[in-house]
């Protein structure tokens, strides 16, 4: 297992058949715009392959060598290090939930894919996916595009797209890389992990992957204890996490053919507490994700190339909460919970890639599918017995989204030799989602070349968000007013955004630019509903009247986001290189009444629970929970063919948490509360033993630093971490 923590210096350290990479980043007769050596490419921002320095949007790629360069211990310290991104829960107790906001837009409105193929987990109400279950165990390399891109990869792709693509073939015979490690980040916690990754490649091209990575966590007290009264009893305990992934991979590659299908299985267990400054030693939650991947590639021709990918996953989640201690005598609370969330979700694409002089298109099409499944079990026995079950297996809940889509790029010297420095990429994909229709995207997205390594771009494009199947089936019913919680007439969120960016690099410095200006539109919102004969005033005043007419979701709201971006790579030296980036997110959330569906809503009062307002009039809410202006900064130091040395820090600025008020309303809502700014350093050597054998070593937040991701829970403290890993032939 890969341990560090949120770093953000973008060094790479590796083995030294690895190192060579890091040390050609700025070579002397490189003519693009792009800061990495010319074997690296992107297929993420146009879906055929291109150098990072040739798209005209904002990319980024996370190479082998940088993912094998430190101790990482999720998914997320690596991507935390990015522009852009900001994701909750990085620094917090292994196991705890970990959401990705990218340019301000929600957690389930950024498409996560592996392999190109998208992955979700639709048993959860929004459909966002927990970033901690992805392991970094066989990924060759991670893919950012950022903005609305929902016209190449369909729904979600609001904010961006991350796409993890995992390793192929390697050079001819067995191959391995074996990997122990283990650290503590506070008193009496401590992780040890284990990674293991064979290899056989034929000389033909057949090769056969297989893997495994296991994490043992003795956690932190994942919640912060407020109780100060030393009299008080405490039953508090650490929340644990134990966690296993499996891989397997078999395939054939060569110049014309690319044949591939893999298997993913996690399997994790954790230590849950019941909400924030809440502890609970007895809930406990356990997922498994089966993730089966495949694709099919033919270069027929030297212009065109076939391509199949797909994907089908199902996923369980089971959390159990049994009685707990609740005083100094040993009285149980007699209660108990049994809850399981179950979804499938499928993909299957065909797509044709056209390459010639100045024009590169795509054109394909597919259908993806997900269901969901929720069982619900609940006793109490406190005050008399009284139990709750439900069951939605036999609703059958499911969608599907069929569509095409058709991407062209190209240069403007077919035209004319005055405009061969001009590119124009013109997209558009039409979806047909099976219950609420139809829908379409697009994207225009103009590009000059200033000079061999400098481009300006623009972007205008859209997105959507499809709803989850829980906002549009959960079946739950007001017994007064038959409303139920799901909604079958939601729409999608849909987005339109513009971005102005410039790449350039001068010597041994790289740089860029961004500015992006995003609306969202028909934003899905979980809402209250009161009944309209009474007055919001006097709502719930009365013990002897039921006022509550249900909850469900509507289409309601408008988000406005605004952001800049600048990063900034420099070899100073041939030992010393500095890499940083800053981003700067505000935006706006607009309520009208004008949008409210009264036919789902009954014409009762309308009360937003992300905010406890009744939407009686244009409201408008300034700021984005969650979503900080962050700073990153790199210094690495290389003072011997041996030794490497990085130095991170990460700053994420000042921002707002939700928590539940009471006072919000009749039965409460989110309110707000502000969380400092804070800054963490980390300190990462790398030593290769020699050809084979490379030590390397973390100290996360070298100062012990106090900070808060959200409110009532604990992150991690000083932490330090040793990794021992073996590249080469089997043992």
């Amino acid at each position: 297992m890969r341990i560090v923590l949120i770093p953000l210096f973008c060094l790479i350290v590796a083995t030294p058949a690895a190192l060579r990479s890091e040390l050609a980043r700025f070579p002397d007769d490189e003519d693009s715009s792009k800061v990495y050596s010319l074997h690296e490419v992107v297929v993420s921002g146009t879906r055929s392959a291109k150098s990072p320095g040739d798209i005209g949007r904002s990319v980024t790629l996370i190479p082998n060598e940088q993912i094998n360069s430190s101790i990482y211990n999720n998914v997320s310290e690596l991507l935390s290090q990015q522009q852009g991104v900001y994701i909750v829960g990085t620094g917090q107790n292994p196991g705890m939930l970990q959401s990705i906001f990218m340019r301000g837009a929600a957690s389930n409105q950024t498409t996560i894919l592996i392999d190109e193929v998208p992955i979700t987990d639709p048993s959860t109400p929004t459909n966002a996916l927990d970033l901690s279950e992805l392991p970094l165990l066989g990924t060759d390399r991670i893919e950012l595009v950022r903005g609305s891109h929902s016209t190449l990869y369909g729904s979600s792709a609001i904010g961006g797209v991350v796409n993890f693509f995992t390793e192929k073939n390697g050079q001819p015979g067995f191959n391995s890389s074996v990997e122990m490690s283990g650290g503590s980040f506070g008193a009496n916690a401590s992780t040890f992990g284990e990674n293991i990754l064979l290899n056989y490649t034929s000389p033909a091209g057949f090769y056969l992957n297989t893997g495994i990575s296991a994490a043992n966590v003795r956690g932190l007290d994942a919640t912060i204890d407020t109780v100060t009264n030393p009299g008080a009893f405490k039953n508090r305990d650490r929340d644990d996490n134990n966690r296993r992934d499996l891989l397997e991979k078999i395939g054939f590659k060569n110049d014309h053919y690319d044949l591939y299908a893999s298997y993913k299985n996690t399997s994790e267990e954790s230590g849950l507490d019941a909400g924030a400054f809440t502890d609970d030693n007895s809930y406990n939650l356990t997922f498994r994700r089966n993730l089966f991947t495949y694709g099919a590639s033919d270069r027929f021709s030297e212009n065109w190339t076939l391509k199949f990918l797909g994907g089908y996953s199902d996923m369980k989640r089971r959390s159990i909460d049994d009685s707990s201690i609740v005083d100094a005598v040993g009285t149980y609370n007699h209660t108990y919970a049994d809850d399981s969330w179950k979804g499938t979700m499928n993909t299957n694409e065909l797509q044709a890639n056209f390459h010639s002089n100045g024009i590169d298109a795509v054109v394909g099409g597919g259908v993806s599918g997900e269901s969901m499944s929720l069982q619900t079990f609940y006793y109490s026995g406190a005050f008399g017995v009284y139990e709750s079950d439900s069951n939605l297996d036999t609703l059958n809940i499911h969608s599907s989204i069929k569509n095409i889509f058709f991407h062209l790029e190209a240069q403007g010297g077919l035209l004319d030799e005055s405009l061969r420095e001009f590119s124009l990429a013109l997209g558009i994909r039409a979806n047909d989602h099976s219950t609420y229709g139809a829908n379409t995207t697009y994207e225009v997205n103009p590009s000059f070349r200033t000079n061999s390594r400098g481009l300006i771009y623009a972007s205008f494009s859209s997105g959507f968000n499809a709803p989850s199947l829980y906002e549009l089936y959960a079946p739950d019913k007001n017994y007064l007013s038959g409303i139920a919680r799901g909604n079958h007439q939601l729409k999608p969120e849909t987005s339109d955004s513009y971005e102005i960016g410039l790449k350039q690099s001068i010597g041994s410095v790289a740089f860029s630019i961004d500015y992006f200006h995003t609306v969202i539109s028909n934003r899905i919102e979980d809402v209250y509903l009161w009944d309209k004969n009474i007055g919001i005033d006097t709502l719930n005043n009365d013990y002897l009247r039921d006022d509550f007419r249900g909850d469900t979701y509507l289409n309601v709201g408008k988000q406005t986001t605004n952001g800049f971006e600048i990063t900034l790579e420099s070899k100073i030296t041939e030992q010393l290189s500095l890499s940083g980036n800053y981003s700067l997110v505000s935006g706006t959330l607009d309520y009208t009444t004008s949008e409210i569906n009264l036919a789902q809503t009954g014409g009762n009062h309308v009360q937003l629970y992300s905010n406890g307002a009744f939407v009686t009039r244009n409201v408008e809410v300034s700021g984005l929970a969650r979503r900080p202006n962050t700073a990153n900064l790199t210094v690495s130091y290389r003072p011997s063919e041996a030794l490497a040395l990085k130095a991170d820090a990460r700053y994420a600025g000042r921002r707002n948490d939700v928590f539940y008020d009471s006072g919000l309303g009749p039965y409460g809502a989110l309110g707000t509360l502000p969380i400092a700014a804070y800054t963490l350093v980390d300190f990462s050597p790398a030593y290769s033993i020699n050809d084979h054998l490379l030590l390397l070593g973390r100290v996360e937040n070298i100062f012990n630093t106090k900070y808060s991701e959200i409110s009532g829970f604990t992150t991690r403290g000083r932490g330090v971490y040793l990794s021992l890993r073996y590249a080469g032939q089997p043992f």
